[in-house]
């Protein structure tokens, strides 16, 4: 049983729309969408008419309104006597992140977290792949982001596939290019972001079978932004670490596309903390940037 599912149906019904019940929940649209979508599924009913003038409940769904409210009013009242023995309205979550996740998705999540728990501190320890998945298992960190596939012994969740971009300064000769050739990476100084254990920037080019002249190597994406903004070389860099960037570079995609899959890792999600199973709740439904 997931109540938050629960919630939305009855959110839905209150406000007589998937966008209101979206607003008033902190969720996306397409997050009540595929809430509701999944009881359906789960359910084998359809619980809503959709129509031009909006949407109605079907006569199932008018059957089991009466029901699921009473379980949502009664979860409600249990989770606040499971805060109670529990102190979930006080604690410390602790994640083991990167510098792009640490920018650009986790502040916003944290913030429509502490709307519910204000009272929850967060602790953010930042390093590499390596580093993160060796916080997690040996419970440095409750839960971490990582590069998909990870170490075997973790729990793991998809999060999202994040392109790698080739980064150069404003007057580089391909600047212009519509997509990087891959082998033009040999033809200026490279600025590698890897620190320890291999990247996903490295098997790219064991994939192509190519060797740059890296003059730089950094776990640091900043670092690498200025230095190419200075002419010094150009790099690889993931998409999520480029948004509202500071420095005066062109990103461009390379002529074969490249990825890494970033996921959520936990050694094991059973023996979480309340308030970490909750917040990972949070980044399940709600837009995670």
């Amino acid at each position: 049983m997931n109540i938050q599912k629960y919630v939305a149906f009855v959110k839905v019904v209150e406000l007589g729309s998937f966008t209101k019940a979206a607003q008033s929940l902190d969720y996306t649209q397409s997050g009540i969408s595929r809430m509701i979508n999944d009881l359906e599924t789960e359910w084998g009913v359809s619980l809503f008419e959709r129509g031009r003038a909006g949407i109605n409940l079907t006569s199932d769904g008018l059957k089991l309104l009466p029901q699921l409210k009473r379980i949502c009013n009664e979860h409600e009242i249990l989770m606040t006597q499971i805060e109670d023995l529990h102190d979930i309205k006080t604690g410390m979550i602790r994640i083991g992140t990167f510098s792009s996740v640490a920018t650009h998705w986790l502040p916003n999540m944290i913030r429509i977290f502490k709307k519910d728990y204000p009272k929850i501190d967060f602790e953010l320890l930042l390093g590499d792949y390596t580093e993160i998945e060796s916080w997690i298992l040996n419970g440095r960190v409750d839960f971490g982001f990582v590069r998909l596939p990870s170490k075997p012994d973790l729990d793991t969740i998809f999060v999202e596939q994040d392109r790698l971009l080739v980064v150069m300064p404003l007057n580089h000769p391909l600047a212009n290019c519509e997509k990087f050739p891959i082998n033009d990476l040999l033809n200026s100084p490279f600025m590698l972001l890897e620190k320890g254990a291999k990247a996903e920037i490295s098997e790219i080019f064991e994939m192509h079978q190519i060797s740059p002249q890296v003059n730089f190597t950094t776990w640091d994406d900043y670092a690498i932004m200025s230095m190419v903004e200075n002419g010094l070389g150009i790099s690889i860099l993931p998409e999520l670490i480029l948004k509202r960037i500071p420095h005066k570079i062109i990103a461009k995609e390379l002529e074969i596309p490249a990825f890494r899959n970033i996921g959520i890792a936990t050694r094991d999600q059973k023996s979480l903390s309340l308030a970490s199973k909750e917040f990972l709740e949070y980044l399940s439904y709600r837009n995670i940037e």
